[in-house]
């Protein structure tokens, strides 16, 4: 009782805070946040396998999908909530409520009537006395179960797949864009080189230089040049100065390493 009235207020809060909620990455957060508190009520309840089942299937591994294809798909406030389907918000109200109705008076019958048969039932234990009831009576039941899970699968794939408008580009196709992207904005043609090629240091706060010995400003990161560690100006002089900074730094270090090798008589 004091597990149930202490996580039951939180839980519906949740619940809540999980349909009203904008992002749906909080959603998802306040969803687990529901079925932790569920699994330490089963365990409360001394079901063990119902716990165990509660937070490594539910919360362990469905919700960690759903927030892998959050992160994946991006889906965010801005999406568009015309309904596709006509009577699609109408249907989904009316099987809301009566889904609340049905758990309502699930509840209302497990608290407020008498259990009967559950001591006999777990005699050997919750796990087999479970096993005996799912794979015994109630077998039928749990194969429809599993179809309609697995129909709701093949449906979410189904909804979720979108065709394509256009033909795939082919690599013909691209090298065609790549020469238009350069006829009228002069858009380079292929990848610019990398930090510290064709330079004197091999360094990423190097720029490349490109085939007229200029460098070129698009090697290096922007991060860098707004951190300072690179030089504003990329002028070949700005290039020679800095290089010749590095290679006295290089010789001085050079001399130093050598000074300490004939110290320690090496």
């Amino acid at each position: 009782m004091i597990a149930f009235w202490a996580l039951a207020p939180l839980m519906v809060l949740a619940a809540v805070g999980m349909v009203l909620v904008r992002k749906a990455v909080h959603s998802a957060l306040l969803l687990a946040f529901v079925m932790v508190c569920l699994a330490v009520l089963y365990a409360a309840q001394q079901a063990p396998f119902l716990f165990a089942v509660q937070i490594i299937v539910y919360t362990g591994a469905i919700l960690m999908l759903f927030l892998f294809v959050l992160m994946l798909v991006g889906v965010d406030a801005s999406d568009s909530v015309v309904e596709t389907i006509p009577g699609q918000r109408l249907a989904a109200t009316v099987l809301g409520l009566l889904f609340g109705l049905v758990l309502v008076l699930g509840v209302a019958q497990a608290t407020m009537s008498a259990s009967v048969g559950l001591g006999a039932a777990n005699r050997d234990g919750n796990v087999d006395a479970l096993a005996t009831l799912l794979f015994g009576p109630y077998v039928l039941a749990f194969e429809v179960t599993s179809a309609l899970l697995i129909t709701a699968a093949l449906g979410a794939m189904v909804l979720a797949h979108s065709e394509r408008l256009t033909p795939k580009p082919t690599q013909r196709d691209l090298a065609a864009q790549r020469i238009r992207d350069y006829a009228d904005h002069g858009k380079h043609l292929g990848p610019m080189p990398t930090p510290g090629v064709y330079a004197r240091h091999n360094a990423v706060d190097t720029p490349a230089l490109l085939p007229d010995g200029s460098p070129s400003s698009l090697s290096v990161s922007r991060s860098l040049q707004a951190r300072g560690t690179i030089p504003a100006d990329l002028s070949p002089a700005a290039v020679d100065r800095t290089a010749t900074a590095l290679d006295s730094t290089d010789s001085h270090q050079r001399s130093a390493a050598k000074h300490t090798d004939r110290g320690s008589g090496r």
